[in-house]
């Protein structure tokens, strides 16, 4: 099954039938979809759907420049017309008006399903051999600050990368992220906070954005390497904090754990992002 879920991930826009992935699986087709839906907890037409419309949405909202009819082709619709059909009925909204103003409530609730099997695969165990310790240098950056409802991040992060596209500082350009002042779990929405960085040693003229000058403060930091999943760092911070901080001897810093984004999605599958979290040291 996860190969399965590798091979969607990664070939989004060929034929994804029946035939196909149940050749993956190793299944036979007559048992995979059934063993397929015991698994993950929706059928794979629909995970496949779903896993179309997230990659359409995420070109749609930060990659402007595509037309309707290149991101359709993209993720596997022959004809703009059916993929914009699809996306309404699993999204609520047409293409169009999801670039102009998306929808992130309603995108997050439409995508629940594909977001709870893909966490059903997500690593949980680490070992301490999978941290490093390393001293990071001080890094200059410039800094978009959300505050308030977790639900709105999308928003906020809309809004930076349009920023980051006007002064050149693309992804491709410039080092992504993301200091996680808060967890959201246990964070009343008002009070949540987050930082979205990208690495410039250039001053940061005013803006209507909010983007600022910042840092993030050199030291020892261990690092843990995450392979996918990319979304929700939330197990592997959990097991730094509760399982390889007190065995490893090692005292806190006085700065909030962060991450860089070295590989992104929908740039790469979303099984090959690649994020690197970092817990400051003494």
């Amino acid at each position: 099954m996860q190969r399965v879920l590798d091979h969607i991930d990664a070939h989004l826009d060929d034929e994804l039938g029946l035939d196909t992935l149940s050749g993956v699986a190793a299944f036979s087709k007559f048992h995979f979809h059934r063993q397929f839906a015991a698994t993950f907890g929706l059928s794979v037409q629909r995970y496949v759907q779903l896993a179309r419309m997230k990659r359409a949405s995420f070109h749609l909202a930060f990659n402007k420049d595509e037309t309707v009819t290149s991101i359709a082709m993209d993720v596997g619709y022959d004809a703009s017309d059916a993929f914009a059909r699809a996306f309404r009925q699993r999204l609520g909204q047409t293409p169009s008006a999801f670039r102009r103003e998306p929808d992130w409530s309603t995108w997050q609730s439409a995508l629940d399903p594909l977001t709870q099997a893909r966490k059903s695969t997500m690593q949980t165990h680490f070992s301490n051999d999978d941290v490093t310790v390393v001293d990071q240098p001080t890094i200059r950056v410039a800094v978009m600050e959300h505050h308030g409802d977790p639900a709105r991040l999308f928003d906020s992060i809309q809004q930076f990368i349009d920023w980051r596209r006007s002064v050149g500082l693309t992804r491709d350009k410039a080092a992504t992220y993301t200091v996680f002042h808060a967890n959201p779990r246990t964070t009343p929405p008002a009070d949540f906070r987050l930082d979205m960085c990208a690495a410039t040693d250039q001053p940061i003229a005013s803006n209507d954005t909010g983007v600022k000058e910042g840092s993030i403060p050199g030291g020892r930091c261990a690092v843990l390497r995450i392979v996918g999943h990319a979304d929700d760092v939330e197990v592997p911070a959990t097991w730094l904090y509760r399982e390889w901080l007190p065995a490893s001897g090692e005292e806190l810093r006085d700065f909030p754990i962060y991450c860089q984004r070295v590989r992104f999605y929908p740039d790469v599958p979303e099984n090959e992002t690649v994020t690197d979290l970092y817990l400051p040291l003494r």
